[in-house]
C-alpha cells in the first residue's frame, strides 16, 4: 500500500526528534523512500525529506539515490524540478561522481527552468569537489548519448570560466586538460571549437610551454602530416578552423611554422581550386588572410627558399602586367588588368615578413629576366595604387565621427588602409636591395598603439598606414572588421564582401566524419 501524506510527515517527525538516534530509526527513513510510489504530493514531499536524512543512513544510500532519480525522471515538471534542486545534497565525497553523472544526463532536458535547475546543481556540487563533477561531467562527454555529449560540452565552454581559482585549482586544470585530450580524439568541428575555447582559458596553459601544448593539439586535428584535398570541402574546413584556433596562440616563441610551411607547400600551389565549406566564403581570401595573420610568427622553415618561390610566384600572379601600348602610345583596346588589392595585400605581407628571414632572395634566388617582369608588375600596379590612395583621400577630407560610419565611407576607409599598406611594402622592395623594415597592420587588424611612443594625432592621409605587428591574443574580428577591397578598374566596387567566416558549428557528416576517421565509439554510434 502507497505511503500517505500523513505518514510522510509522522515519520519525518520521528527522524526530526530522534537527533543523535536516528540511526535506530531505518523503518522511518525505507517509509519516506516510499513516498516516491505515491501520488504528486506525495512524490514532492519525498524530495524534500529523503536528501534530509540521507546522510543518517549510509546503508540505504544507493536506494535514496535511486529513489531520487525516480523523481528526476517523474512525468511531472514541478516534481521533477524539485528532486533535481535537492540532488547537491547528496554529493557526499563517494557520490560525487555519481551526482554529476547524473546531472550531467538531465542536461538533456528541453524544459527551460528544469535546464537551469541542473546548470546550478552542477555548479553547486563543482564547489564541492570540482574534480570529482568533472568526472561525472567527461564520463559523460565519452559516452553518453549524442544530445548530452553535446550539452555537456556547452557546459563546460560556458560555465568553467566562471568558476574561482580556488575552485579551479592548478591540479583541476591539469585533469581538464588531460580528459579534453582523451575527447579530441574524436570530434565534430564545433566540439573542437568549444572544446578549444575551454582549454584555451585555463590558466595553467598561460605560459609560453602551456601554449606550446594547445598549439600541438591543434596540429593533431589539424592533420598537417597528410596532402591538402582541395575537392574536398571538409578537409578545406578543417585546415581553417584549426588555424583559426591556433592563430591568438602564435607569439615570438610561440612558432607557426608548421601552418605557415603547410599553407605555402599545400594550400598555395591550390588556391585557385579549393571548394569552400561556405557558399558565401571567398576562399582563396580567406586563406590568403590566415598565412598573412600567421607568418610573423614563422620561425626558422627548413625550405625557406622554396616556399618563398611559390610564394612570390603567387604574388606575380595577382600582380598584372601594365596593358599592351600601340604605336601612338595609348593603350590597346583590350580592358584594363583588375587590381586585386584585398590579396595582394596578404601576398605581400607574408612574402615581406618571410623575406626577413632571406633578404637576398630578390638578389641572388630569382633570375635577372624574372625580376625584371616583377618590377615592371609592381611599377605598374604602384602607379594604379597612387590613383585610388589620392581619390579615397580626397573622399574621405574632413570627414569625421558619424560621417564616417556610413556603410559607403566605412568601405573607403579600409580601402585606404590597405592601399597605404600595399604602398608602404611596394616602397621596401623598390630598395636596393630590397628592405624588409617596414612595419604594418593588415587592414582588418585594430592598430596597436606603441606603448613607448609619445602620443601623435594621425592626419586623415596617415588612416592604416603604419602600425605595429606585436602579437596580441584577441578574439576573432568582427563581422564589418573582415571587408574585401575589390575595386574595377577606376571605380570604387559597390558590392564589397564582408562575410566573417568564424565556426560553422561542425563539419558535414557529424562526429561520423569529425577531423578524420579515428575508430568506432563504444556506445552504438556509427563513425
Amino acid at each position: 500500500m502507497a505511503v500517505t501524506i500523513e505518514e510522510l510527515y509522522r515519520n519525518y517527525g520521528i527522524l526530526a526528534d530522534a537527533k543523535d538516534n536516528l540511526s535506530q530509526h531505518k523503518d522511518a527513513y525505507q517509509a519516506i523512500l516510499d513516498g516516491v510510489k505515491g501520488g504528486p504530493k506525495e512524490k514532492r514531499l519525498a524530495a524534500q525529506f529523503i536528501p534530509k536524512f540521507f546522510s543518517s543512513f549510509p546503508e540505504l544510500a544507493d536506494a535514496a539515490i535511486n529513489a531520487q532519480l525516480d523523481l528526476c525522471e517523474d512525468e511531472d515538471v514541478s516534481i521533477r524540478r524539485q528532486a533535481i534542486k535537492e540532488l547537491p545534497r547528496f554529493a557526499t565525497s563517494e557520490n560525487i561522481f555519481r551526482v554529476a553523472d547524473i546531472l550531467t544526463q538531465l542536461l538533456q532536458t528541453d524544459d527551460t527552468a528544469e535546464f537551469n535547475q541542473v546548470n546550478a546543481a552542477l555548479i553547486s556540487i563543482f564547489k564541492m569537489d570540482a574534480k570529482g563533477t568533472l568526472g561525472g561531467l567527461f564520463s559523460q562527454i565519452l559516452q553518453g548519448e549524442d544530445i548530452v555529449r553535446e550539452r555537456a560540452i556547452k557546459f563546460l565552454s560556458t560555465k568553467l570560466k566562471t568558476l574561482t581559482e580556488d575552485v579551479l585549482t592548478k591540479e583541476v586544470e591539469e585533469y581538464v586538460f588531460a580528459e579534453t585530450k582523451k575527447v579530441m580524439e574524436d570530434v565534430t568541428g564545433e566540439e573542437f571549437v568549444l572544446l578549444m575555447r575551454v582549454v584555451s582559458g585555463l590558466r595553467v596553459l598561460q605560459s609560453v610551454n602551456g601554449r606550446q601544448q594547445l598549439v600541438e593539439l591543434v596540429v593533431e586535428q589539424a592533420d598537417l602530416e597528410q596532402a591538402l584535398n582541395p575537392a574536398d570541402p571538409d578537409a578545406v574546413d578543417r585546415l581553417l578552423q584549426c588555424t583559426r584556433q591556433a592563430l591568438p596562440l602564435f607569439s615570438k616563441n610561440v612558432h607557426s611554422t608548421r601552418f605557415v610551411t603547410y599553407f605555402c607547400e599545400n594550400v598555395l600551389p591550390n588556391l585557385s581550386t579549393l571548394t569552400s565549406p561556405v557558399a558565401e566564403l571567398d576562399i582563396q581570401l580567406e586563406v590568403l588572410k590566415l598565412l598573412a595573420e600567421m607568418s610573423p610568427f614563422c620561425g626558422d622553415m627548413e625550405k625557406l627558399e622554396a616556399n618563398l618561390n611559390t610564394l612570390f610566384t603567387k604574388l606575380v600572379e595577382f600582380m598584372p602586367l601594365p596593358p599592351e601600348e600601340v604605336e601612338n602610345g595609348e593603350n590597346s583596346a583590350s580592358e584594363e588588368p583588375k587590381l586585386q588589392f584585398s590579396y595582394v595585400e596578404c601576398l605581400l605581407f607574408s612574402f615581406h615578413q618571410l623575406g626577413r628571414k632571406l633578404p637576398d632572395f630578390l638578389v641572388d634566388k630569382v633570375d635577372a629576366e624574372r625580376l625584371k617582369d616583377f618590377k615592371i608588375r609592381l611599377q605598374y600596379f604602384a602607379r594604379g595604387l597612387q590613383v585610388y590612395i589620392r581619390q579615397l583621400r580626397v573622399a574621405l577630407q574632413g570627414k569625421t565621427g558619424d560621417a564616417l560610419k556610413t556603410e559607403e565611407n566605412k568601405i573607403k576607409v579600409v580601402a585606404l588602409k590597405i592601399t597605404n599598406n600595399i604602398n608602404v611594402l611596394i616602397k621596401d622592395l623598390f630598395h636596393n636591395p630590397p628592405s624588409y623594415k617596414s612595419t604594418v597592420t593588415l587592414s582588418w587588424k585594430p592598430v596597436q598603439k606603441p606603448e613607448a611612443a609619445a602620443p601623435k594625432r594621425p592626419s586623415g592621409e596617415e588612416m592604416g598606414s603604419g602600425g605595429s605587428t606585436k602579437k596580441q591574443i584577441t578574439p576573432l574580428p568582427r563581422r564589418d572588421a573582415r571587408q574585401i577591397y575589390n575595386p574595377p578598374s577606376g571605380k570604387y566596387s559597390a558590392t564589397i564582401g564582408n562575410f566573417n567566416y568564424e565556426q560553422r558549428g561542425g563539419f558535414r557528416g557529424g562526429r561520423g566524419r569529425g577531423f578524420g576517421v579515428r575508430g568506432n565509439r563504444s556506445r552504438g554510434r556509427i563513425y
